[in-house]
Protein backbone atom coordinates (compact mmCIF):
# COMPACT_ATOMS: atom_id res chain seq x y z
CA UNK A 1 0.00 0.00 0.00
CA UNK A 2 1.86 2.95 -1.02
CA UNK A 3 0.30 5.94 0.72
CA UNK A 4 1.71 8.27 3.59
CA UNK A 5 2.06 6.62 7.34
CA UNK A 6 0.78 8.50 10.16
CA UNK A 7 0.05 7.34 13.60
CA UNK A 8 -3.20 5.61 13.31
CA UNK A 9 -4.08 5.01 9.78
CA UNK A 10 -2.57 5.28 6.20
CA UNK A 11 -3.31 8.30 3.89
CA UNK A 12 -3.48 7.18 0.46
CA UNK A 13 -2.72 9.25 -2.70
CA UNK A 14 -5.82 10.62 -4.20
CA UNK A 15 -6.20 8.07 -6.83
CA UNK A 16 -7.35 4.99 -4.94
CA UNK A 17 -10.67 7.26 -4.71
CA UNK A 18 -11.70 5.94 -7.92
CA UNK A 19 -9.83 2.83 -7.73
CA UNK A 20 -12.31 2.14 -4.89
CA UNK A 21 -14.94 2.50 -6.88
CA UNK A 22 -13.17 -0.18 -9.23
CA UNK A 23 -12.69 -2.15 -6.52
CA UNK A 24 -16.03 -2.42 -5.57
CA UNK A 25 -17.12 -3.34 -8.73
CA UNK A 26 -15.35 -6.30 -8.41
CA UNK A 27 -16.14 -7.23 -5.27
CA UNK A 28 -19.86 -6.50 -6.60
CA UNK A 29 -19.63 -8.56 -9.38
CA UNK A 30 -18.01 -11.63 -7.62
CA UNK A 31 -21.12 -11.94 -5.36
CA UNK A 32 -23.64 -10.35 -6.52
CA UNK A 33 -26.66 -12.34 -6.07
CA UNK A 34 -25.62 -13.23 -2.12
CA UNK A 35 -24.97 -9.62 -1.68
CA UNK A 36 -28.14 -8.52 -3.01
CA UNK A 37 -30.06 -10.58 -0.74
CA UNK A 38 -28.35 -9.63 2.29
CA UNK A 39 -29.18 -5.97 0.82
CA UNK A 40 -33.13 -6.73 0.29
CA UNK A 41 -33.15 -8.27 3.66
CA UNK A 42 -31.69 -4.97 5.03
CA UNK A 43 -34.24 -2.91 2.97
CA UNK A 44 -37.44 -5.50 4.57
CA UNK A 45 -35.93 -4.93 7.78
CA UNK A 46 -35.60 -1.13 8.00
CA UNK A 47 -39.28 -0.85 5.92
CA UNK A 48 -40.49 -1.93 9.67
CA UNK A 49 -39.35 1.51 11.07
CA UNK A 50 -43.25 2.61 10.73
CA UNK A 51 -44.42 0.21 12.94
CA UNK A 52 -44.52 1.43 16.86
CA UNK A 53 -41.83 0.97 18.91
CA UNK A 54 -40.57 -1.68 16.89
CA UNK A 55 -39.50 1.00 14.78
CA UNK A 56 -37.02 2.64 17.43
CA UNK A 57 -35.12 -0.47 17.47
CA UNK A 58 -34.84 -0.38 13.74
CA UNK A 59 -33.41 2.77 13.61
CA UNK A 60 -30.78 1.92 16.40
CA UNK A 61 -30.05 -1.10 14.78
CA UNK A 62 -28.88 0.89 11.44
CA UNK A 63 -25.28 0.80 12.20
CA UNK A 64 -25.00 -2.48 13.50
CA UNK A 65 -26.48 -3.61 9.84
CA UNK A 66 -24.41 -1.28 7.97
CA UNK A 67 -21.07 -3.29 9.80
CA UNK A 68 -22.72 -6.43 8.78
CA UNK A 69 -22.97 -5.44 4.94
CA UNK A 70 -19.30 -4.40 5.21
CA UNK A 71 -18.29 -7.89 6.77
CA UNK A 72 -19.92 -9.38 3.92
CA UNK A 73 -17.32 -7.12 2.03
CA UNK A 74 -14.76 -8.71 3.65
CA UNK A 75 -15.64 -12.03 3.33
CA UNK A 76 -16.38 -11.87 -0.30
CA UNK A 77 -13.07 -10.39 -1.02
CA UNK A 78 -11.19 -13.36 1.13
CA UNK A 79 -13.05 -15.43 -1.15
CA UNK A 80 -16.02 -16.69 0.77
CA UNK A 81 -19.54 -17.04 0.25
CA UNK A 82 -21.39 -14.56 2.71
CA UNK A 83 -24.82 -15.65 3.86
CA UNK A 84 -27.53 -13.43 4.70
CA UNK A 85 -26.59 -14.16 8.76
CA UNK A 86 -24.05 -11.73 8.50
CA UNK A 87 -26.22 -9.22 8.29
CA UNK A 88 -26.74 -9.79 12.02
CA UNK A 89 -23.62 -10.68 13.56
CA UNK A 90 -22.79 -7.04 14.50
CA UNK A 91 -25.77 -7.13 16.55
CA UNK A 92 -25.74 -10.50 18.24
CA UNK A 93 -21.54 -10.06 18.74
CA UNK A 94 -21.50 -9.38 22.60
CA UNK A 95 -18.30 -7.55 22.04
CA UNK A 96 -19.85 -4.69 19.56
CA UNK A 97 -23.74 -4.53 20.49
CA UNK A 98 -23.76 -1.89 22.64
CA UNK A 99 -21.48 0.20 20.70
CA UNK A 100 -22.83 -0.32 17.62
CA UNK A 101 -26.85 0.83 19.38
CA UNK A 102 -24.53 3.58 20.96
CA UNK A 103 -23.84 4.75 17.31
CA UNK A 104 -27.54 4.00 16.44
CA UNK A 105 -28.53 6.47 19.70
CA UNK A 106 -26.04 9.41 17.98
CA UNK A 107 -27.92 8.93 14.85
CA UNK A 108 -31.18 9.63 16.56
CA UNK A 109 -29.80 12.68 18.92
CA UNK A 110 -28.38 13.96 15.31
CA UNK A 111 -31.57 13.99 13.55
CA UNK A 112 -33.73 15.24 16.26
CA UNK A 113 -31.25 18.56 16.17
CA UNK A 114 -31.21 19.13 12.57
CA UNK A 115 -35.09 18.44 12.10
CA UNK A 116 -35.25 20.77 15.41
CA UNK A 117 -33.24 23.46 13.80
CA UNK A 118 -33.97 23.52 10.17
CA UNK A 119 -38.13 23.19 11.14
CA UNK A 120 -38.25 25.07 14.42
CA UNK A 121 -41.69 24.81 15.74
CA UNK A 122 -43.46 24.08 12.11
CA UNK A 123 -43.46 20.35 12.64
CA UNK A 124 -47.13 19.75 12.69
CA UNK A 125 -49.18 18.12 9.74
CA UNK A 126 -52.53 17.00 10.12
CA UNK A 127 -53.11 13.43 11.30
CA UNK A 128 -55.11 12.24 8.80
CA UNK A 129 -53.06 13.52 5.60
CA UNK A 130 -50.00 11.88 7.82
CA UNK A 131 -52.55 8.53 7.72
CA UNK A 132 -52.98 8.88 3.80
CA UNK A 133 -49.19 8.85 3.25
CA UNK A 134 -48.05 6.23 5.60
CA UNK A 135 -50.98 4.23 3.43
CA UNK A 136 -49.13 4.95 0.09
CA UNK A 137 -51.34 7.56 -1.01
CA UNK A 138 -49.38 10.02 -3.10
CA UNK A 139 -51.91 12.24 -3.98
CA UNK A 140 -51.44 13.44 -0.21
CA UNK A 141 -48.58 15.04 -1.23
CA UNK A 142 -50.37 17.57 -3.39
CA UNK A 143 -52.41 19.10 -0.09
CA UNK A 144 -48.70 19.38 1.61
CA UNK A 145 -47.50 22.79 2.02
CA UNK A 146 -44.27 22.96 -0.44
CA UNK A 147 -42.40 25.11 2.43
CA UNK A 148 -43.22 22.20 4.60
CA UNK A 149 -41.37 19.70 2.31
CA UNK A 150 -38.46 22.06 1.42
CA UNK A 151 -37.60 21.98 5.00
CA UNK A 152 -38.37 18.61 5.84
CA UNK A 153 -35.63 17.61 3.17
CA UNK A 154 -33.41 20.30 3.99
CA UNK A 155 -33.37 18.88 7.71
CA UNK A 156 -33.55 15.02 6.25
CA UNK A 157 -30.28 15.71 3.79
CA UNK A 158 -28.54 17.88 6.69
CA UNK A 159 -28.90 15.03 8.89
CA UNK A 160 -27.79 12.50 6.45
CA UNK A 161 -24.54 14.25 5.94
CA UNK A 162 -23.74 14.68 9.84
CA UNK A 163 -24.49 11.07 10.35
CA UNK A 164 -22.76 9.80 7.38
CA UNK A 165 -19.31 11.88 8.26
CA UNK A 166 -19.78 10.80 11.72
CA UNK A 167 -20.25 7.10 11.05
CA UNK A 168 -18.27 6.21 7.59
CA UNK A 169 -15.18 5.04 9.11
CA UNK A 170 -16.55 4.71 12.80
CA UNK A 171 -18.52 1.70 12.19
CA UNK A 172 -15.89 -0.25 10.29
CA UNK A 173 -13.47 1.12 13.47
CA UNK A 174 -15.91 -0.19 16.13
CA UNK A 175 -16.02 -3.99 14.37
CA UNK A 176 -12.81 -4.59 12.21
CA UNK A 177 -10.72 -2.77 14.87
CA UNK A 178 -12.78 -3.52 18.06
CA UNK A 179 -12.27 0.00 19.24
CA UNK A 180 -14.52 2.00 21.45
CA UNK A 181 -17.03 4.26 20.43
CA UNK A 182 -15.31 7.60 21.55
CA UNK A 183 -12.56 6.50 20.07
CA UNK A 184 -14.02 5.43 16.70
CA UNK A 185 -15.92 8.55 16.59
CA UNK A 186 -12.59 10.63 17.29
CA UNK A 187 -10.17 8.86 14.64
CA UNK A 188 -12.68 8.13 12.52
CA UNK A 189 -13.42 12.29 11.62
CA UNK A 190 -10.05 12.47 11.81
CA UNK A 191 -9.10 10.40 8.80
CA UNK A 192 -11.80 11.50 6.84
CA UNK A 193 -10.04 14.79 7.00
CA UNK A 194 -6.94 13.84 6.35
CA UNK A 195 -7.64 12.09 3.54
CA UNK A 196 -9.81 14.57 1.93
CA UNK A 197 -7.91 14.28 -1.35
CA UNK A 198 -9.22 10.35 -2.00
CA UNK A 199 -12.15 10.72 -0.95
CA UNK A 200 -13.30 13.93 -2.82
CA UNK A 201 -12.14 12.01 -5.73
CA UNK A 202 -14.23 9.05 -4.94
CA UNK A 203 -17.18 11.43 -4.44
CA UNK A 204 -16.70 12.81 -7.48
CA UNK A 205 -16.28 9.22 -8.99
CA UNK A 206 -19.49 8.19 -7.03
CA UNK A 207 -21.29 11.19 -8.87
CA UNK A 208 -20.34 10.23 -12.09
CA UNK A 209 -21.29 6.57 -11.71
CA UNK A 210 -24.41 7.50 -10.18
CA UNK A 211 -25.79 9.51 -13.66
CA UNK A 212 -26.26 6.26 -15.95
CA UNK A 213 -28.10 4.63 -12.96
CA UNK A 214 -30.28 7.71 -12.51
CA UNK A 215 -31.02 7.10 -16.11
CA UNK A 216 -31.99 3.51 -15.93
CA UNK A 217 -34.08 4.38 -12.63
CA UNK A 218 -36.18 6.52 -14.70
CA UNK A 219 -36.51 4.62 -17.34
CA UNK A 220 -37.87 1.67 -15.25
CA UNK A 221 -39.98 4.28 -13.24
CA UNK A 222 -41.81 5.18 -16.37
CA UNK A 223 -42.09 1.26 -17.10
CA UNK A 224 -43.32 1.30 -13.10
CA UNK A 225 -46.08 3.62 -14.27
CA UNK A 226 -47.53 1.42 -17.05
CA UNK A 227 -49.20 -0.55 -14.68
CA UNK A 228 -50.03 -4.19 -14.57
CA UNK A 229 -47.44 -6.84 -15.01
CA UNK A 230 -44.69 -4.43 -16.73
CA UNK A 231 -45.56 -2.07 -13.76
CA UNK A 232 -44.83 -4.70 -11.71
CA UNK A 233 -41.75 -5.71 -14.07
CA UNK A 234 -40.45 -1.84 -13.32
CA UNK A 235 -40.98 -1.66 -10.03
CA UNK A 236 -38.60 -4.53 -9.64
CA UNK A 237 -35.76 -3.15 -11.66
CA UNK A 238 -36.33 0.57 -9.70
CA UNK A 239 -35.60 -1.61 -6.47
CA UNK A 240 -32.59 -3.52 -8.17
CA UNK A 241 -31.11 -0.55 -9.40
CA UNK A 242 -31.34 1.33 -6.29
CA UNK A 243 -29.83 -1.60 -4.44
CA UNK A 244 -26.84 -2.24 -6.47
CA UNK A 245 -26.06 1.35 -6.29
CA UNK A 246 -26.77 1.28 -2.41
CA UNK A 247 -24.25 -2.04 -2.20
CA UNK A 248 -21.35 0.16 -4.36
CA UNK A 249 -21.16 2.67 -1.66
CA UNK A 250 -21.05 0.14 1.18
CA UNK A 251 -18.18 -1.70 -1.05
CA UNK A 252 -16.42 2.38 -1.59
CA UNK A 253 -16.89 2.09 2.13
CA UNK A 254 -14.87 -1.16 2.75
CA UNK A 255 -12.36 -0.49 0.44
CA UNK A 256 -11.53 2.94 1.69
CA UNK A 257 -11.51 2.11 5.45
CA UNK A 258 -9.33 -1.53 4.34
CA UNK A 259 -6.75 0.68 2.16
CA UNK A 260 -6.52 3.66 5.37
CA UNK A 261 -7.26 1.52 9.08
CA UNK A 262 -6.76 -2.31 7.67
CA UNK A 263 -8.81 -5.01 8.03
CA UNK A 264 -8.11 -6.77 11.24
CA UNK A 265 -10.12 -9.91 11.32
CA UNK A 266 -9.46 -11.10 14.73
CA UNK A 267 -11.86 -8.29 16.04
CA UNK A 268 -14.20 -10.05 14.24
CA UNK A 269 -16.70 -12.95 15.72
CA UNK A 270 -17.09 -15.53 13.49
CA UNK A 271 -20.37 -16.98 13.02
CA UNK A 272 -21.26 -20.78 12.63
CA UNK A 273 -20.57 -22.37 9.32
CA UNK A 274 -21.97 -21.43 6.92
CA UNK A 275 -22.69 -24.88 5.07
CA UNK A 276 -26.23 -25.30 3.71
CA UNK A 277 -27.86 -21.92 4.23
CA UNK A 278 -29.62 -20.24 1.64
CA UNK A 279 -27.50 -19.50 -2.02
CA UNK A 280 -24.81 -22.37 -0.09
Amino acid sequence: MDGQETRNFTLPPARNGIAWIVQSFELLRRQAGRLLLIAVLMQLILGLVQVPLLGILVVLSVPGLSAGILEAFRRTEAGGAPGPNLLFLPLVSSRHRGRMFGMGGLIVLVSFICVSFVMGSTTEIDEALLMRLQQGDLAALNEIDPGFVTRLLAAFMLSIAISGTMTFFSIPLVWFRDVKLGPALGRGLKALVAAWRPMLLLGLGLFAVFLPFGVLMMLFMQLALIGGLMGTLGTGLVMITLLLFQLLLFGTQYCSFRDIFGVDAGGVEEPPEEDGQLLA
